[in-house]
């Protein structure tokens, strides 16, 4: 049995802690990283977003500062520069949730602030011309640091722990504060803007953009998520309760791993990429306003997201970075050798993601680098070229970054040279233009 609940997989393909009905899972990737870096993405919708009328409606925010820790400054952020990372959870919690959440099992599952189900980094390179969207697996075994509880009092700091207890570690009011640190310390970047949404602020998003057509290649059946799911092959239009079923689902895409989650999920978010770009959603100012403050009246945000400005000069980097310069991928892991159902960390293509990452080079997949539970749509046009050259597998000029100050306040080592190599195949994800279909292997 692992320490979830879960039974462990004695065979097969290691499942890295199936759940059975599982919460609001990764909806931040869809509510969030779609939200807060595709939703804000033309003047219009940053003319929409700027305003009283949107933030009014936002929960009360919360910090990321760590207590006696003194981090460096917020990048100053302008239309042309200015480096963003930003982290969006979701949280599982189940309270409040509405139907299909409220049997005793659900609440007694998951209560309060809930785990982070998905944990999301969206890093903007510091001029702007390129983008990632990074996935972390829940079932990922870290080292984290000491976290502020709800209590005032100090949660020690654990070598090797599960990412999605983190959230819960920190409460309320300083779990996004202890997701962002953990993440931070993985990746060495500073992460100064964040925020989290529940399973109930996924429906309400599907609805608010008429739903994403996402293209099935088999059949997605799964009795496992509320509400269950049986969908046949071809396009299909996923609005509310559904597409948050298909986005929560385990057993109905790829080998019914969190692994093969992630990736059905980067379908997911590719498509409505697309979608919201190509029908002129940005262009609409009642349906950015409608998203806008669906999104806000949902997520729990830190406190530098407060300011409309902020929120403005964030939505005129995202509106610079086109589809082919957005990938979504997954971090770096392999299999836990002392437990089949968890990951740890690939030290090796880690090293090299964080690098460029510090050096604010575009991020190259390999080209065989779908997920588990994705497949190129064969009848979907070729993907437009890279930014960074029409071959987008060959080498860049090298960037050398000199000392900074890092997360913690301490001085940190030179970033190494980085150039714009593909990542190992190891390293899953898609660019959002690369149009693909979910599938169950």
């Amino acid at each position: 049995m692992s320490d979830d609940g879960a039974p462990e997989n004695r065979g097969g393909v290691a499942r890295h802690g199936r759940l059975k009905k599982r919460g609001p899972a990764g909806v931040v990737v869809r509510g969030l990283a779609a939200a807060l870096a595709v939703v804000l993405v033309s003047s219009t919708s940053v003319a929409a977003i700027a305003t009283w009328q949107v933030l009014g409606a936002a929960k009360p925010t919360v910090s990321l500062a760590v207590p006696g820790v003194t981090a460096d400054p917020v990048p100053e952020l302008t239309a042309q520069s200015g480096e963003v990372n930003m982290l969006l959870v979701a949280t599982d919690t189940r309270q409040d949730q509405g139907a299909g959440f409220d049997d005793p099992a659900n609440q007694a599952a998951s209560l309060g602030v809930g785990n982070n189900d998905t944990t999301v980094l969206v890093h903007i390179s510091e001029d702007h011309t390129n983008m990632a969207v990074i996935s972390f697996p829940r079932d990922l075994m870290l080292p984290v640091p000491a976290c502020t509880n709800d209590a005032g009092e100090t949660t020690p700091a654990s070598s090797k722990a599960m990412l999605n207890t983190v959230l819960a570690r920190g409460g309320e009011q300083y779990g996004l504060a202890c997701v962002a640190s953990t993440i931070s310390q993985l990746t060495g970047l500073q992460i100064d803007y964040a925020g989290s949404i529940a399973f109930g602020g996924v429906v309400s998003m599907a609805d608010a953009v008429g739903g994403v057509d996402v293209c099935l290649a088999t059949p997605i059946k799964d009795n496992d998520v509320t509400p269950a799911l049986d969908l046949p092959a071809g396009t299909q239009n996923l609005t509310g309760a559904e597409a948050g079923a298909f986005l929560r689902s385990r057993h109905g895409v790829g080998d019914a791993s969190d692994l093969g989650r992630i990736s059905n999920q980067q379908t997911f978010m590719s498509a409505l990429a697309r979608q919201v770009v190509s029908a002129g959603t940005l262009t609409d100012p009642t349906k950015v306003l409608r998203l806008a403050r669906t999104a806000f009246e949902n997520m729990t945000l830190s406190d530098t997201l407060s300011s409309p400005t902020t929120l403005a000069q964030i939505a005129i980097a995202v509106n610079t970075v086109g589809l082919s310069d957005m990938v979504f991928l997954q971090y770096p892991v392999a299999d836990d050798p002392a437990n089949r159902n968890r990951v740890v960390v690939d030290a090796t293509a880690a090293e090299l993601l964080n690098a460029t990452l510090q050096a604010n080079q575009p991020v190259v997949l390999a080209e065989d680098s779908l997920g588990r539970s994705a497949i190129v749509d064969p009848n979907a046009p070729a993907p437009t070229p890279s930014a960074a050259g029409d071959d987008p597998t060959a080498e860049q000029t090298p960037t050398t970054t000199g000392p900074t100050t890092g997360p913690s306040g301490a001085p940190a080592a030179p970033s190494p040279t980085v150039t714009s190599v593909p990542l190992p195949s190891s390293v899953s994800g898609q660019s959002a233009d690369q149009v693909t279909c979910a599938v169950k292997k």
